[in-house]
């Protein structure tokens, strides 16, 4: 049985996430106009992202104390203020109030979402949030994950990742120095039914199992191959949309994960929501996550890891083999 030392937030995390994740298939189960609204990045967005992160915001600021557990979101509520979202703005409202309750404003919904607004440069302490990691995967109804992670002082100290489609729905937990876990996401099991998790700590490359991004646009695919076959790897990857992939690579299901600059965008940074909760699960199940050159993710410096190149993750044993054949391929 797990003993956690900051029982407190990682509770209110997990009936968030929890919450969040009946909002987002809720809204997966009907997929219908107007879900689904275009970004500036020509990326999807739809109301479970607005409506995950509305839900996540409240119940964060009702049950931890006012002030200090800011949020930096993904999401903002520009777009759907404007006077032609009013069909979106109605589904969100709607959805979130078939979480919160049917006394829930618009006003109130619009003002949760941007909750989530808060600046990470400068911040020493705030929480880090992706309504909806793997958009494009909720789309398909295939893989997404609701991802939450506290930082301290440029640190990870806490970290969720809801998985709704993966292993029947699971809920994966990590705290720093004390290990990682999973709950199942959705029958409201408590933190003493938590079950370890652990990396398949392989010791030759030839045996690991790539994880991939189901989008070639997410990562260099091409050097992926080439990486491949240096390490001596066979075996078919498992492709995935979403911070999924270190939920797949904590559990021992692979052992490397590739997220490599693209050709035609070598100077992209990541956001800092898109790995802070994958990150602290892999390493408190025993792996480890760096970029593609080898140094270490910094979440100090903002909303992306700006002194990071890609991101590396794989299962401890192999990883300097694995940045060795990474370096030797990088754009």
């Amino acid at each position: 049985m797990m003993q956690p030392t900051r029982q407190t937030e990682m509770l209110a995390g997990i009936g968030a996430v929890r919450k969040a994740a009946t909002v987002c298939r809720a809204v997966q189960a009907r997929m219908i106009q107007p879900e689904t609204l275009a970004k500036k990045d020509k990326s999807p967005v739809t109301v479970a992202d607005f409506a995950s992160q509305a839900v996540v915001c409240r119940l964060l600021s009702q049950q931890l104390p006012v002030g200090d557990n800011p949020v930096v979101g993904e999401e903002g509520s520009a777009e759907l203020r404007k006077g032609d979202k009013a069909m979106l703005r109605g589904a969100v409202v709607e959805q979130v109030r078939g979480a919160l309750g049917d006394k829930v404003s618009e006003t109130e919904v619009l003002d949760w979402i941007d909750l989530g607004g808060h600046e990470a440069k400068g911040s020493s302490r705030f929480w880090t949030l992706d309504p909806i990691d793997g958009t494009k995967g909720f789309l398909r109804k295939e893989q997404y994950a609701i991802a939450l992670a506290l930082l301290e002082n440029g640190k990870i100290t806490l970290g969720l990742l809801g998985c709704p489609q993966l292993d029947g729905g699971v809920l994966l937990i990590a705290e720093r120095g004390r290990g990682a876990w999973k709950l199942p996401l959705w029958n409201g099991a408590g933190l003493d039914q938590a079950q370890p998790i652990h990396v398949n700590a392989i010791t030759e490359t030839s045996a690991a199992r790539f994880c991939e991004s189901v989008e070639s646009g997410h990562s260099d695919q091409d050097a992926s191959v080439l990486i491949a076959k240096d390490l001596g790897i066979t075996r078919d990857a498992v492709r995935l949309d979403s911070q999924a992939k270190y939920a797949v690579l904590a559990q021992g299901q692979a052992e490397i994960y590739l997220r490599l600059p693209t050709p035609k965008l070598p100077d992209y940074r990541e956001n800092i929501w898109d790995h802070a909760a994958g990150t602290i699960v892999i390493e408190e199940a025993d792996g480890k996550v760096t970029d593609a050159t080898g140094r270490p993710l910094d979440f100090s410096l903002g909303s992306k890891l700006v002194n990071n190149k890609g991101v590396v993750a794989t299962c401890g044993p192999i990883h300097d083999r694995v940045i060795a054949a990474v370096v030797k391929h990088l754009v």
